[in-house]
């Protein structure tokens, strides 16, 4: 018996005429017929009685009917279910995001993705350094990473997303906040707030480097892990920070956001992922990450 046999029968049984039967098979009547005869002889009892003008089920052919429908149907979902996830359109996708771009672009993202993959089952996990999704990425807990270079890892591949002028937080009642800009070696005597040091932040090494460039060490009294508790450090007074523009999205109250003079490079986004996923919906989603990216502003 093959599959084949399965769909000839529900043909006939649907139609009760062996002639339609063959049209809507796309054969020739006299090999449905023999195909119809064989099944019956392989199952060992009629599943049709058949006049010279009609054909109707036996009690045994309508139950054998209910059933290769649902065989019949379970096959084709199968194949329409594993289509989809070959072409990345429906599966699970767990996504990875630092601390500034979890208040700008991941929302955007994932807004884009449930519009253009509302197959696709996502999750994210914000506020996560680089060296923790970079261990997620390799024990699979996540299956895409967007983060700030540089990335090592000889498993995970690098894609470049945007780039991110970089500002200085400070409270609002900071005897700058009123200035259009500040130059970094004016905070010199002020306490810094930082993300976490020991290597487990890029942040923590870009404010080091700029500051010695402005000509001083700065004086870290918190190092944090979230982006967000950073800034309400930042606006409960207890310290200034360099942060990436998006940070601002946040929206804290109490929290002034001016560019630095000079101003220096801007920080890179990117995205990773392992080389060796064969995930066709991770594909997908760089597609949409990038078009949400481009159409990122600070406004947004």
């Amino acid at each position: 018996m093959e599959l084949r046999h399965l769909r000839y029968f529900r043909a006939v049984a649907e139609e009760l005429h062996f002639g339609r039967a063959a049209e809507r098979l796309h054969i020739a009547q006299p090999p449905l017929s023999q195909q119809i005869r064989q099944l019956e002889n392989e199952l060992g009892f009629p599943l049709l009685v058949r006049t010279t003008r009609t054909v109707e089920l036996t009690a045994a052919g309508q139950a054998y009917l209910e059933r290769t429908v649902a065989i019949l149907d379970a096959v084709d979902h199968a194949g329409t279910h594993a289509r989809r996830i070959a072409e990345g359109r429906q599966g699970r996708l767990a996504i990875g995001c630092v601390g500034s771009a979890t208040y700008s672009l991941l929302p955007r993202f994932v807004r884009a993705l449930r519009e253009e993959l509302p197959g696709v089952d996502v999750s994210v996990r914000g506020e996560m350094l680089a060296p923790a999704q970079i261990a997620a990425l390799l024990a699979g807990d996540i299956d895409l990473a967007l983060l700030r270079p540089p990335i090592t890892a000889p498993e995970v591949i690098v894609t470049p997303v945007r780039r991110d002028r970089l500002l200085v937080a400070l409270p609002d009642s900071h005897e700058r906040a009123g200035r259009p800009d500040v130059a970094l070696a004016d905070l010199h005597d002020d306490d810094f707030i930082s993300h976490a040091g020991q290597g487990r932040s890029v942040m923590h090494t870009q404010l080091a480097t700029l500051c010695a460039a402005a000509g001083f060490v700065p004086q870290i009294r918190h190092e944090v892990q979230e982006t967000s508790t950073l800034v309400t450090l930042v606006a409960a007074g207890l310290g200034v920070a360099v942060v990436p523009e998006p940070t601002a999205a946040l929206g804290v109250a109490g929290v002034r956001y001016l560019p630095m003079t000079p101003e220096p490079d801007p920080v890179d986004l990117a995205a990773a992922r392992l080389v060796t996923a064969d995930a066709p919906i991770v594909d997908r989603a760089l597609h949409v990450l990038h078009d949400v990216a481009d159409d990122w502003s600070p406004a947004t």
